[in-house]
């Protein structure tokens, strides 16, 4: 059940609004300016249908979504998929194929063993999978997005947590757009997206999280228009297994969590899906091979380092001032 506040603008005839709900184990907003006309309830309960649309198809934390049943089909075999995911299985592996591999689906498994999937033991003494490097996600899933059918070419657990959420709020921007609104925010966790400005005229403020785990602080605030935020860390969903801490994000070029100095990674992209997944790859990638990556596809990135108790920044594209 979404809840929903609104706040009368009588001189600009408009009503500021803020919509709130559960969604993939977080919560998902959208703040939005409308004319007065606007059906503001149906708006939220379109947004509310959204997401969980999203979730239904995507989450693997669901045993009947439809990502749950790909999972458990057997290779080789086409398995009917809603549009939408077809959509965002291929994106997926479009840019796993691009970042050698560094954004990876098919880590299900994994994750489960570290402790942080559906099927993950509460008490981890040691990982349940050994480390080693994964096929290609390209070599393992095949996706017909006209046909909305998948198959699978060998066992693999599918994972969408580095772009479902992403897509999650293209989702609410889609319907936000669709509702004709010129002036809006929406998110899920960190993942965000805006359109247009305020109605003074200034752009969405959007504060980068320091990496610290203790407490939260804003190291930085950018003005969103027109475009899609997202961040992938390792400061805020992390595990101590076998007395060390390991973070959330699998290395597929390893088969085990990722060890890096590198504490952050920030993208803008046009579409918050590719913002989430090229945070992931890059994070993956690490700064140096991040930062080459993120330069030849054009990206806007920001990389935050730990150097000892401090952190160092340095960025590509909008970020290259850092």
């Amino acid at each position: 059940m979404s809840k929903t506040s609104i706040e009368w603008l009588p001189a600009l005839r408009l009503q500021d609004c803020r919509i709130s709900g559960d969604t993939m184990g977080t919560r998902y907003t959208a703040r939005f300016h409308a004319p007065v006309s606007a059906d503001v309830q149906a708006i939220a309960d379109a947004l509310e249908a959204a997401v969980t649309t999203v979730d239904r198809q995507m989450s693997n934390w669901k045993p009947d979504s439809d990502l749950s049943r790909l999972n458990r089909a057997a290779p080789d075999v086409w398995t009917p998929i809603p549009p939408k995911l077809a959509l965002v299985l291929q994106r997926a592996v479009e840019i796993g194929r691009e970042s050698d591999n560094a954004f990876h689906i098919g880590v299900g498994d994994l994750v489960d063993a570290w402790g942080f999937g559906p099927a993950a033991a509460r008490q981890l003494d040691a990982p349940a999978a050994q480390p080693r490097l994964r096929t290609p996600i390209e070599q393992l899933l095949e996706v017909d997005v006209p046909g909305c059918r998948a198959r699978k070419h060998g066992p693999v657990a599918l994972d969408l947590c580095g772009i479902a959420k992403g897509f999650g709020v293209d989702e609410l921007a889609r319907v936000l757009d669709g509702y004709g609104l010129q002036s809006w925010l929406a998110g899920i966790d960190g993942e965000l997206r805006a359109r247009g400005t305020k109605p003074d005229g200034t752009g969405w403020s959007i504060a980068l999280e320091k990496p610290s785990e203790d407490v939260r602080a804003a190291m930085a605030v950018i003005e969103l228009q027109d475009g899609a935020i997202a961040t992938s860390g390792d400061y805020r969903h992390w595990a101590k297994v076998a007395g060390q801490r390991v973070s959330h994000t699998m290395d597929p070029r390893t088969g085990a969590p990722l060890r890096s100095a590198l504490a952050s990674v920030t993208v803008v992209a046009r579409r918050c899906m590719d913002a989430d997944a090229y945070a992931t790859a890059l994070m993956v990638l690490g700064e140096e091979a991040g930062r080459a990556h993120a330069q030849r596809a054009g990206l806007d990135a920001l990389f935050v380092v730990r150097e000892g108790e401090r952190w160092r920044a340095s960025g590509t594209g909008c970020f290259a001032e850092a």
